[in-house]
C-alpha cells in the first residue's frame, strides 16, 4: 500500500501522513519505507528520503531513457553554480558569505540560479548579527543528481599537501 501511495503522488510526502493514510504506527512506516527501498534498489524506480520526506522516483540510470521519452532538454549548471551548490551541499545550512568565503568570489548569482532552479532553498536564519539567511540543498537537488537522501553524497577527498620545505599548512 505504501509504494501505491507513494506513486499516485505528486511530491514528496511527510512520514506522518504516510502512517495516517496507512493506519498505521510511524515506526511501521519508517520500516515498510526502509523495506520498500531495498526491493528497489535493483529496479527502475527509487525510494528518495529527505528527512521526513518520501517520494517515489526513476532510477538515476533510467534519465536518458526518461529524459528522450518525455523529450526533456536539461541545461547544464555552470561552473560557478556547481561550486556553489557543492558548498552548499556538504556544508549545509550554509550563509552566502561563507559560501563566498569558500569559493574566493561572489556567488550571489550562482545561489539566485540554484533557487530559481529549484536545488536550493531557505532553510533558516543564522543566529549572528544581521541574521543572515542559511541555504540547504532541496528534494530536486537529490532528484537532480540521482540521490536517495543528502547522506548519499559522495565523500570528499582531502587535498593533497604539498611539500612547503617542512611549513605544510594543517
Amino acid at each position: 500500500m505504501l509504494e501505491s501511495l507513494l506513486f499516485v503522488a505528486d511530491e514528496p510526502l511527510e512520514l506522518g501522513v504516510l502512517a495516517r493514510s496507512l493506519g498505521v504506527s510511524r515506526a511501521q512506516t519508517e520500516e515498510a519505507v526502509e523495506g520498500l527501498a531495498r526491493q528497489c534498489s535493483d529496479r527502475g524506480v527509487r525510494i528518495q528520503r529527505d528527512g521526513d520526506l518520501v517520494q517515489l522516483v526513476t532510477a538515476p540510470e533510467a534519465a536518458p531513457y526518461v529524459e528522450r521519452f518525455l523529450g526533456m532538454d536539461y541545461q547544464r549548471l555552470s561552473r560557478a553554480a556547481l561550486e556553489s551548490l557543492a558548498v552548499i551541499a556538504y556544508r549545509q545550512p550554509v550563509t552566502r558569505s561563507a559560501i563566498d568565503a569558500v569559493r574566493g568570489v561572489d556567488s550571489d548569482q550562482a545561489v539566485a540560479t540554484l533557487m530559481a532552479r529549484g536545488l536550493v532553498q531557505e532553510v533558516g536564519r543564522a543566529g549572528t548579527v544581521g541574521r543572515p539567511v542559511l541555504l540547504g540543498t532541496t528534494v530536486r537537488f537529490l532528484e537532480y543528481f540521482g540521490l536517495e537522501k543528502p547522506d548519499n553524497l559522495p565523500p570528499l577527498s582531502e587535498p593533497e599537501e604539498e611539500d612547503q620545505g617542512g611549513e605544510g599548512v594543517p
